[in-house]
């Protein structure tokens, strides 16, 4: 992903939660999956070498890079 595309959809979305080395973004504004072209609901940023990421419900996911950071798109189902 490149630099401009990382920065409008980051400025686009919702800041949600940042902690251990992961940023959360919820998509209120029902923008397109960079991956498979549908809405998702919350971006996940993993900015850290290792993350460990805890989920409470079942998720489909899209997966992208930005430098060295992990974008994870998810999609509830």
């Amino acid at each position: 992903m490149e630099d401009s595309e990382y920065e409008e959809l980051t400025s686009s979305l919702t800041p949600h939660e940042s902690a251990g080395g992961v940023t959360t973004y919820r998509n209120t504004v029902s923008i397109a999956c960079p991956a498979c072209g549908d809405p998702f609901d919350d971006l996940v940023i993993c900015e850290d070498e290792y993350n460990s990421l805890e989920l409470s419900m079942l998720l489909d996911l899209c997966v992208t890079t930005h430098e060295d950071e992990v974008l994870l798109f998810t999609h509830k189902q």
